[in-house]
Protein backbone atom coordinates (compact mmCIF):
# COMPACT_ATOMS: atom_id res chain seq x y z
CA UNK A 1 0.00 0.00 0.00
CA UNK A 2 1.41 3.39 -0.99
CA UNK A 3 2.09 6.11 1.56
CA UNK A 4 -0.53 8.41 0.00
CA UNK A 5 -3.20 5.71 0.22
CA UNK A 6 -2.32 5.04 3.88
CA UNK A 7 -2.72 8.77 4.59
CA UNK A 8 -6.13 8.86 2.88
CA UNK A 9 -7.39 5.79 4.77
CA UNK A 10 -6.19 7.14 8.12
CA UNK A 11 -7.78 10.51 7.36
CA UNK A 12 -11.10 8.81 6.56
CA UNK A 13 -11.08 6.93 9.87
CA UNK A 14 -10.08 10.14 11.66
CA UNK A 15 -13.01 12.05 10.12
CA UNK A 16 -15.48 9.32 11.07
CA UNK A 17 -14.15 9.27 14.65
CA UNK A 18 -14.39 13.07 14.91
CA UNK A 19 -17.96 12.95 13.56
CA UNK A 20 -18.98 10.22 16.01
CA UNK A 21 -17.48 12.21 18.87
CA UNK A 22 -19.34 15.37 17.79
CA UNK A 23 -22.67 13.55 17.57
CA UNK A 24 -22.09 11.91 20.96
CA UNK A 25 -21.17 15.24 22.58
CA UNK A 26 -24.21 16.98 21.11
CA UNK A 27 -26.62 14.31 22.34
CA UNK A 28 -24.94 14.26 25.75
CA UNK A 29 -25.28 18.03 25.97
CA UNK A 30 -28.97 17.75 25.07
CA UNK A 31 -29.57 15.26 27.87
CA UNK A 32 -27.38 16.99 30.45
CA UNK A 33 -28.51 20.60 30.32
CA UNK A 34 -27.28 22.40 33.42
CA UNK A 35 -25.15 19.46 34.53
CA UNK A 36 -21.89 20.46 36.20
CA UNK A 37 -18.45 19.37 35.03
CA UNK A 38 -17.94 17.00 37.96
CA UNK A 39 -21.13 15.09 37.13
CA UNK A 40 -20.13 14.90 33.47
CA UNK A 41 -16.80 13.38 34.52
CA UNK A 42 -18.74 10.53 36.08
CA UNK A 43 -20.60 9.69 32.84
CA UNK A 44 -19.31 6.95 30.60
CA UNK A 45 -20.76 8.67 27.53
CA UNK A 46 -18.61 11.74 28.16
CA UNK A 47 -15.46 9.67 28.46
CA UNK A 48 -16.48 7.78 25.33
CA UNK A 49 -16.64 11.04 23.34
CA UNK A 50 -13.27 12.11 24.75
CA UNK A 51 -11.78 8.77 23.70
CA UNK A 52 -13.19 9.17 20.19
CA UNK A 53 -11.72 12.66 19.92
CA UNK A 54 -8.33 11.48 21.15
CA UNK A 55 -8.36 8.55 18.74
CA UNK A 56 -9.30 10.83 15.85
CA UNK A 57 -6.48 13.23 16.71
CA UNK A 58 -3.99 10.36 16.87
CA UNK A 59 -5.10 9.04 13.47
CA UNK A 60 -4.74 12.55 12.04
CA UNK A 61 -1.20 12.86 13.38
CA UNK A 62 -0.20 9.50 11.91
CA UNK A 63 -1.78 10.46 8.58
CA UNK A 64 0.45 13.54 8.50
CA UNK A 65 3.42 11.19 8.71
CA UNK A 66 2.44 9.43 5.47
CA UNK A 67 0.69 12.10 3.40
CA UNK A 68 1.31 15.72 2.37
CA UNK A 69 -0.63 18.57 3.96
CA UNK A 70 -2.39 19.25 0.65
CA UNK A 71 -4.03 15.80 0.95
CA UNK A 72 -4.58 15.27 4.67
CA UNK A 73 -5.98 18.68 5.66
CA UNK A 74 -8.80 18.97 3.07
CA UNK A 75 -10.05 15.53 4.13
CA UNK A 76 -10.97 17.05 7.48
CA UNK A 77 -14.13 18.34 5.77
CA UNK A 78 -15.33 14.73 5.71
CA UNK A 79 -16.15 15.12 9.42
CA UNK A 80 -19.25 17.09 8.43
CA UNK A 81 -20.09 14.59 5.69
CA UNK A 82 -19.88 11.66 8.12
CA UNK A 83 -21.85 13.49 10.81
CA UNK A 84 -24.90 13.96 8.56
CA UNK A 85 -25.99 10.29 8.20
CA UNK A 86 -24.88 9.45 11.75
CA UNK A 87 -26.93 12.22 13.30
CA UNK A 88 -29.91 11.60 11.01
CA UNK A 89 -30.04 7.93 12.00
CA UNK A 90 -29.88 8.74 15.72
CA UNK A 91 -32.55 11.44 15.29
CA UNK A 92 -34.82 8.99 13.44
CA UNK A 93 -35.15 11.03 10.26
CA UNK A 94 -34.07 10.94 6.64
CA UNK A 95 -31.16 12.95 5.27
CA UNK A 96 -32.57 16.02 3.52
CA UNK A 97 -32.07 16.85 -0.14
CA UNK A 98 -29.95 19.88 0.85
CA UNK A 99 -27.69 17.66 2.93
CA UNK A 100 -27.33 15.16 0.07
CA UNK A 101 -26.33 18.01 -2.28
CA UNK A 102 -23.81 19.32 0.23
CA UNK A 103 -22.37 15.85 0.68
CA UNK A 104 -22.14 15.29 -3.07
CA UNK A 105 -20.39 18.60 -3.77
CA UNK A 106 -17.95 18.02 -0.92
CA UNK A 107 -17.05 14.52 -2.06
CA UNK A 108 -16.63 15.56 -5.71
CA UNK A 109 -14.43 18.50 -4.71
CA UNK A 110 -12.26 16.41 -2.41
CA UNK A 111 -11.92 13.77 -5.12
CA UNK A 112 -10.55 16.38 -7.54
CA UNK A 113 -8.12 17.63 -4.90
CA UNK A 114 -6.88 14.11 -4.17
CA UNK A 115 -6.22 13.43 -7.86
CA UNK A 116 -3.96 16.48 -8.16
CA UNK A 117 -2.43 16.68 -4.66
CA UNK A 118 -1.51 13.03 -4.06
CA UNK A 119 2.21 12.71 -3.55
CA UNK A 120 4.89 10.74 -1.72
CA UNK A 121 5.31 10.60 2.03
CA UNK A 122 6.61 13.91 3.40
CA UNK A 123 10.34 14.13 3.94
CA UNK A 124 10.95 17.86 4.30
CA UNK A 125 10.24 19.44 7.66
CA UNK A 126 10.33 22.98 8.93
CA UNK A 127 13.58 23.99 10.53
CA UNK A 128 13.47 25.81 13.86
CA UNK A 129 13.98 29.24 12.22
CA UNK A 130 11.27 28.45 9.64
CA UNK A 131 8.88 27.27 12.36
CA UNK A 132 9.51 30.45 14.36
CA UNK A 133 8.98 32.60 11.26
CA UNK A 134 5.70 30.83 10.49
CA UNK A 135 4.62 31.18 14.13
CA UNK A 136 5.44 34.89 14.20
CA UNK A 137 3.65 35.66 10.92
CA UNK A 138 0.64 33.58 11.97
CA UNK A 139 0.46 35.25 15.39
CA UNK A 140 0.49 38.68 13.73
CA UNK A 141 -2.27 37.64 11.30
CA UNK A 142 -4.38 36.13 14.10
CA UNK A 143 -3.93 39.26 16.20
CA UNK A 144 -5.11 41.43 13.31
CA UNK A 145 -8.12 39.22 12.55
CA UNK A 146 -9.24 38.80 16.16
CA UNK A 147 -8.90 42.46 17.13
CA UNK A 148 -12.08 43.56 18.86
CA UNK A 149 -14.44 41.83 21.25
CA UNK A 150 -17.43 41.46 18.93
CA UNK A 151 -17.53 37.88 17.58
CA UNK A 152 -17.73 37.36 13.84
CA UNK A 153 -16.20 35.72 10.80
CA UNK A 154 -12.85 37.37 11.56
CA UNK A 155 -12.50 35.15 14.64
CA UNK A 156 -13.57 32.10 12.63
CA UNK A 157 -10.90 32.84 10.01
CA UNK A 158 -8.29 33.28 12.74
CA UNK A 159 -9.36 29.97 14.30
CA UNK A 160 -9.06 28.11 11.01
CA UNK A 161 -5.63 29.61 10.32
CA UNK A 162 -4.40 28.71 13.82
CA UNK A 163 -5.62 25.11 13.50
CA UNK A 164 -4.14 24.74 10.01
CA UNK A 165 -0.76 26.02 11.15
CA UNK A 166 -0.92 23.70 14.16
CA UNK A 167 -1.40 20.73 11.81
CA UNK A 168 1.49 21.87 9.60
CA UNK A 169 3.74 22.11 12.65
CA UNK A 170 2.44 18.74 13.86
CA UNK A 171 3.68 17.17 10.64
CA UNK A 172 7.16 18.55 11.34
CA UNK A 173 7.08 17.11 14.87
CA UNK A 174 5.85 13.72 13.65
CA UNK A 175 8.38 13.35 10.82
CA UNK A 176 11.28 14.68 12.91
CA UNK A 177 10.43 12.51 15.92
CA UNK A 178 10.29 9.33 13.82
CA UNK A 179 13.50 10.11 11.95
CA UNK A 180 16.07 7.77 13.47
CA UNK A 181 18.98 9.91 12.31
CA UNK A 182 18.52 12.33 15.19
CA UNK A 183 17.56 12.31 18.90
CA UNK A 184 13.90 11.81 19.77
CA UNK A 185 13.66 14.90 21.98
CA UNK A 186 15.69 17.32 19.90
CA UNK A 187 15.29 21.07 20.11
CA UNK A 188 13.35 20.94 16.84
CA UNK A 189 10.85 18.40 18.19
CA UNK A 190 10.36 20.00 21.61
CA UNK A 191 10.25 23.60 20.38
CA UNK A 192 7.82 22.96 17.54
CA UNK A 193 5.65 20.78 19.82
CA UNK A 194 5.22 23.77 22.15
CA UNK A 195 4.15 25.90 19.18
CA UNK A 196 1.64 23.19 18.21
CA UNK A 197 0.10 23.28 21.69
CA UNK A 198 -0.13 27.09 21.62
CA UNK A 199 -1.80 27.30 18.19
CA UNK A 200 -4.14 24.37 18.83
CA UNK A 201 -5.34 25.98 22.06
CA UNK A 202 -5.66 29.37 20.40
CA UNK A 203 -7.69 27.88 17.55
CA UNK A 204 -10.11 26.28 20.01
CA UNK A 205 -10.62 29.49 22.00
CA UNK A 206 -11.08 31.55 18.84
CA UNK A 207 -13.69 29.14 17.48
CA UNK A 208 -15.66 29.37 20.72
CA UNK A 209 -15.64 33.16 20.39
CA UNK A 210 -16.71 33.00 16.74
CA UNK A 211 -19.66 30.69 17.48
CA UNK A 212 -21.23 33.23 19.85
CA UNK A 213 -22.69 34.98 16.82
CA UNK A 214 -24.18 31.79 15.37
CA UNK A 215 -22.70 28.53 14.18
CA UNK A 216 -23.36 27.95 10.47
CA UNK A 217 -21.23 30.60 8.71
CA UNK A 218 -18.37 30.59 11.27
CA UNK A 219 -18.15 26.78 11.13
CA UNK A 220 -17.90 26.90 7.33
CA UNK A 221 -15.14 29.52 7.51
CA UNK A 222 -13.18 27.51 10.10
CA UNK A 223 -13.51 24.33 8.03
CA UNK A 224 -12.28 26.07 4.87
CA UNK A 225 -9.53 28.29 6.34
CA UNK A 226 -7.84 25.31 8.03
CA UNK A 227 -6.73 23.41 4.89
CA UNK A 228 -5.93 26.64 3.03
CA UNK A 229 -3.45 27.73 5.72
CA UNK A 230 -1.85 24.27 5.89
CA UNK A 231 -1.63 23.99 2.08
CA UNK A 232 0.11 27.37 1.82
CA UNK A 233 2.81 26.18 4.21
CA UNK A 234 3.11 22.84 2.44
CA UNK A 235 3.55 24.40 -1.01
CA UNK A 236 5.69 27.38 0.04
CA UNK A 237 8.05 25.72 2.55
CA UNK A 238 7.82 21.94 2.30
CA UNK A 239 8.13 21.46 -1.43
CA UNK A 240 4.66 19.95 -1.95
CA UNK A 241 3.43 20.22 -5.52
CA UNK A 242 0.24 19.59 -7.45
CA UNK A 243 0.25 16.93 -10.16
CA UNK A 244 -0.54 17.78 -13.79
CA UNK A 245 0.94 21.25 -14.07
CA UNK A 246 -1.42 24.10 -14.99
CA UNK A 247 -4.29 21.71 -15.77
CA UNK A 248 -3.84 20.05 -12.38
CA UNK A 249 -3.86 23.43 -10.65
CA UNK A 250 -7.13 24.35 -12.39
CA UNK A 251 -8.66 21.00 -11.41
CA UNK A 252 -7.56 21.51 -7.79
CA UNK A 253 -9.07 25.00 -7.74
CA UNK A 254 -12.34 23.69 -9.17
CA UNK A 255 -12.33 20.90 -6.60
CA UNK A 256 -11.68 23.36 -3.79
CA UNK A 257 -14.61 25.46 -4.97
CA UNK A 258 -16.95 22.47 -5.09
CA UNK A 259 -15.84 21.27 -1.66
CA UNK A 260 -16.23 24.77 -0.21
CA UNK A 261 -19.78 25.05 -1.55
CA UNK A 262 -20.59 21.60 -0.19
CA UNK A 263 -19.32 22.59 3.27
CA UNK A 264 -21.39 25.77 3.19
CA UNK A 265 -24.51 23.75 2.36
CA UNK A 266 -23.81 21.29 5.17
CA UNK A 267 -23.38 24.06 7.73
CA UNK A 268 -26.62 25.84 6.91
CA UNK A 269 -29.26 25.68 9.62
CA UNK A 270 -31.82 23.06 8.62
CA UNK A 271 -35.55 23.23 9.21
CA UNK A 272 -36.93 21.17 12.10
CA UNK A 273 -36.32 17.48 11.66
CA UNK A 274 -39.08 15.27 10.29
CA UNK A 275 -38.97 11.79 11.82
CA UNK A 276 -39.24 8.88 9.42
CA UNK A 277 -42.95 8.19 8.97
CA UNK A 278 -43.88 11.05 11.28
CA UNK A 279 -45.35 14.54 11.04
CA UNK A 280 -43.41 17.74 11.12
CA UNK A 281 -43.42 19.45 14.50
CA UNK A 282 -44.60 22.99 13.80
CA UNK A 283 -43.93 24.06 17.37
CA UNK A 284 -40.18 23.84 16.86
CA UNK A 285 -39.67 26.89 14.68
CA UNK A 286 -35.98 27.36 15.29
CA UNK A 287 -33.45 24.57 15.07
CA UNK A 288 -30.62 24.41 17.55
CA UNK A 289 -27.59 25.40 15.41
CA UNK A 290 -25.29 22.54 16.42
CA UNK A 291 -28.11 20.03 16.12
CA UNK A 292 -28.82 21.30 12.62
CA UNK A 293 -25.22 20.85 11.51
CA UNK A 294 -25.07 17.34 12.93
CA UNK A 295 -28.54 16.43 11.62
CA UNK A 296 -29.91 15.86 15.11
CA UNK A 297 -33.40 16.38 16.43
CA UNK A 298 -33.54 20.08 17.37
CA UNK A 299 -36.24 19.44 19.97
CA UNK A 300 -33.78 17.44 22.04
CA UNK A 301 -30.98 19.99 22.12
CA UNK A 302 -30.46 22.49 24.90
CA UNK A 303 -30.70 26.11 23.88
CA UNK A 304 -27.52 27.48 25.43
CA UNK A 305 -27.40 31.28 25.42
CA UNK A 306 -24.05 31.41 23.56
CA UNK A 307 -25.36 29.19 20.78
CA UNK A 308 -28.90 30.46 20.26
CA UNK A 309 -29.13 32.11 16.81
CA UNK A 310 -30.05 35.74 16.70
CA UNK A 311 -33.53 36.71 15.47
CA UNK A 312 -33.75 36.82 11.70
CA UNK A 313 -33.16 40.29 10.33
CA UNK A 314 -33.14 40.60 6.51
CA UNK A 315 -31.12 43.79 6.76
CA UNK A 316 -28.22 42.31 8.72
CA UNK A 317 -25.48 39.98 7.72
CA UNK A 318 -23.05 37.95 9.78
CA UNK A 319 -20.64 40.51 11.31
CA UNK A 320 -17.11 40.62 9.93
Amino acid sequence: MSAALIAVVLSLFSAVAYAAAAVAQERLAARSAGTGLLRLLGRGAWWGSVTLNAGAALLHVVALKYGPLTVVQPLGALTLVAAVPMGARLAGRRVSALEWRGTGFTLLGLGAILVTASGPAPEDVLSVPEALAVAGATAALIGTLSWGARPGLRHATASGVASGVASALTQTVTVAATDRSGPLLSMQVVGVALLVAAFATGGLLLSQTAYRGGLGAPLAVVTLANPVAAAVIGVALLGERLQGGALGALLALAGAGLAAWGVVLLTRVSPPAVPVGGERDDTAEEAHPVAAVLALDPAGASAEPALVPRPADPGRLTPL
